[in-house]
């Protein structure tokens, strides 16, 4: 049985420690590659399994790699187009029901980013459609300059500015970071705790931000709640899903879903590479 493993052309090898889960297929006897998503010699058709893994270079051209998921055989495809379509706009946190969620607005121009600002006080602006922490920015001034600018922080973003969702700073973010807690085939995994770099508040390791797994802790009901809501709006449980978790008020909120293409930290920690494998080798034995 064959799985091909969605990559991108920065990283042909697969996500930063992909040989832990190379090997950890290989012990289950499972034929995997990584192929680039944009490489059109690649027979996606010919694989038992597609597994979106670290295409990271899709949010400068998110309209050609939804085309390229919907044109799968969604039989074989992990997760789903119909879902990728839905969580790779940020708007998606304004969706999620019951779910406790970071407090999230919506701009479009920048009249309406202004007055989110304004009813933020301060204010974390980003990209509805970005990834990286790139184009995010923290402010307190409605009239600030920057606002509005074009991201330019990854190549391949839009020209104009915009879309945008404006959330008020979770101050817990300095001191407690944000936590990443797994759901592999329904089952809880590895939780990763990241802190900012110095004078920063992205948790992102390509700003400083710094990764450790720890136990899950208290955070599991939230993000088995996470899960099950998926279910429920998709008529289906997820396949994988980290939920990415900040305390506001003294509470764990929902800060992001990543339902496309999250890393595993496989270079922290390998504890994500047998669950994947499994989670694999499963949807592979109901072929």
């Amino acid at each position: 049985m064959t799985v091909l493993l969605a990559t991108s052309g920065d990283l042909p090898d697969g996500e930063p420690g992909a040989a832990v889960l190379d090997a950890a297929l290989a012990r289950r006897g499972i034929d995997a590659a990584w192929a680039r998503w944009d490489d059109p010699s690649v027979d996606w058709a010919g694989a038992d399994l597609v597994a979106v893994r670290s295409t990271w270079d899709y949010v400068t051209r998110h309209a050609d790699f939804l085309a390229w998921t919907a044109s799968l055989d969604q039989s074989r495809l992990l997760n789903g187009a119909d879902v990728f379509a839905w969580n790779h706009d940020k708007r998606y946190l304004t969706e999620l029901g019951d779910l406790p969620v970071v407090p999230t607005l919506l701009a479009d121009d920048r009249a309406g980013l202004a007055e989110a600002v304004r009813r933020c006080g301060t204010a974390v602006v980003k990209p509805r459609v970005g990834a990286g922490g790139a184009g995010l920015i923290v402010v307190t001034d409605p009239d600030d300059p920057r606002l509005g600018r074009p991201v330019r922080s990854l190549p391949g973003y839009p020209e104009a500015g915009g879309p945008w969702v404006v959330q008020p700073l979770v101050e817990s973010v300095r001191t407690e970071g944000e936590s990443s807690v797994y759901v592999l085939d329904s089952r809880l995994s590895q939780r990763f705790d990241k802190l900012p770099g110095e004078g920063d508040v992205r948790v992102n390791e390509e700003f400083g931000g710094q990764v450790r797994a720890v136990d899950t802790g208290d955070a599991a009901d939230l993000v088995m709640r996470a899960h099950a809501a998926l279910g429920e709006r998709f008529g289906r449980a997820m396949d994988y899903l980290r939920v990415d978790l900040l305390r506001w008020e003294g509470e764990w909120v929902v800060s992001e879903l990543e339902l496309i293409e999250p890393g595993l930290y496989l270079d922290v920690s390998p504890a994500n590479a047998a669950p994947f494998a499994d989670l694999l080798a499963e949807r592979l034995a109901r072929l």
